[in-house]
């Protein structure tokens, strides 16, 4: 079997094995069983030709004459008997001997024995008449009855073994025909496109390969899915990267011209930061395509309050050059389950809009707080705010507001939308009741 690669003659060996195995089982059990009734019939013969002798010789009033009986069939030197009355052989056929088939050697026993007769084995039935003195003895060859067990079996097993090869023949064409939608599926994705990624149809695939038609099918929709993001990816990369690098070669090529050291300077400065918002740009395309290939990181026990410190104290720096107020409200410690790198990102996405949108002078605050078994982060600024038509497409890859003034590639909200989905948490944005901006609000399950 370890040999046998392919499924179809893997199935073929299985049920031509047990075919040949039922077969000779079938065999051995017919070979027993008509050699028992074979023996139980000829002995039953035995014994009624030896009543027959007997009966025989209590009617014959001459016991003193030596008679052999005729042959009178082909099958007569098979078989031999002996009468004997009064201790003198008074009949016996020409086959048999002139000594007691059976040596009593005492008293004498009927019934069937066994023995050995001129270098060949008998079986013989030993019976008395009515008078004591009066024993017969009917013998017959085991050979004969070996003879006539195989002519049975040959008579009854030989259709059978020559139909064992029709059989076998029969079993190869049904498993041929089992296995032939597998078969066809094989030539189906072997003659598909690499680039064809649609659903496999089998509509005549029996119910044991629907499971399989299934998993293919799907891992067919998660590769269209992941190639899909592949492309977006690259599409957006060549999009919003186009802008910034032009920029940056616009101000390498104003500096290089430039005699004024002011004006190469300020031409300097503008490359520097369109070499910032380059980085920035591929480093929120880089977290993009990971949470869109489903590389989320393993979910442990992270404390949001302890994070959103962290992070405030980041952006910072970036408040103070507009002159805005930073406020932070966690006085507990709040556990979610989550990627703490992911949540890091989430929460510094939320916080550079804050910040970025919102005038100088402005005041943002962060809350981090329980509320009815959940971990609520909430992100309210001084800003201008959003109408609703706005805040319904926040989220969406590429969308900014007009007018805002600021320079961006649209992606950092759908990046937050993102994460919170791969993190279990809810996102939700109003105007901000006190300071009248936006308000974000996210929820997790506590941890």
């Amino acid at each position: 079997m370890t040999h046998v690669r392919s499924l179809q003659g893997r199935l073929m060996v299985l049920v031509i094995g047990l075919v040949v195995a039922v077969w000779l089982g079938t065999a051995l059990m017919t070979w027993r069983d008509v050699r028992h009734e074979l023996d139980e019939l000829l002995d039953s013969h035995l014994a009624q030709a030896a009543a027959l002798l007997v009966v025989q010789q209590a009617g014959e009033t001459d016991d003193d004459h030596h008679a052999d009986a005729p042959l009178l069939h082909r099958y007569a030197t098979k078989v031999a008997f002996q009468v004997w009355h009064e201790g003198r052989l008074v009949q016996r056929s020409a086959n048999a001997p002139t000594t007691p088939m059976l040596q009593s050697g005492g008293e004498f026993k009927t019934g069937f024995r066994t023995v050995a007769m001129g270098g060949t084995d008998w079986r013989v039935f030993a019976t008395q008449g009515a008078e004591r003195d009066v024993q017969a003895f009917v013998g017959e060859q085991i050979a004969s009855r070996q003879s006539i067990l195989w002519a049975v079996l040959r008579s009854t097993l030989g259709p059978l073994t020559l139909a064992l090869p029709l059989l076998a023949l029969a079993a190869w064409w049904a498993v041929r025909q089992g296995m032939a939608p597998l078969r066809r599926l094989g030539q189906t994705l072997a003659a598909r496109s690499p680039r064809a990624l649609e659903p496999v149809q089998a509509h005549d695939a029996p119910s044991e390969m629907q499971p399989l038609l299934e998993s293919l099918n799907g891992l067919f929709e998660r590769i269209a899915a992941l190639m899909e993001s592949e492309r977006r990816f690259t599409a957006d990369a060549a999009h919003e990267l186009r802008t910034p690098i032009a920029a940056i070669r616009t101000q390498a090529q104003v500096a290089l011209a430039e005699t004024d050291d002011v004006l190469r300077r300020h031409a300097l400065q503008g490359t520097l930061q369109g070499c910032d918002r380059a980085t920035r740009l591929v480093e929120q395309l880089l977290t993009l395509s990971r949470l869109e290939s489903g590389a989320d990181a393993q979910a442990l026990s992270v404390d949001l309050s302890a994070l959103a410190r962290h992070v405030l104290a980041d952006v910072a720096l970036q408040a103070i050059d507009k002159q805005q107020t930073l406020g932070l409200d966690a006085p507990t410690p709040c556990a979610v389950a989550g990627s703490e790198a992911l949540l890091a990102v989430l929460l510094r996405n939320l916080l550079d809009n804050a910040v970025r949108y919102s005038p100088e002078g402005a005041r943002i605050e962060v809350a981090v707080r329980p509320v009815d078994g959940q971990v609520q982060l909430t992100v309210d600024d001084s800003g201008p705010g959003l109408d609703d038509a706005d805040r319904l497409r926040l989220g969406e890859r590429f969308f900014r507001v007009l007018g805002s003034g600021q320079s961006g590639s649209g992606l950092g909200w759908s990046i937050v939308r993102r994460i919170a989905a791969a993190q279990r948490a809810e996102v939700q944005t109003s105007r901000a009741p006190a300071l009248g901006g936006l308000r974000v609000q996210v929820a997790w399950p506590g941890a």
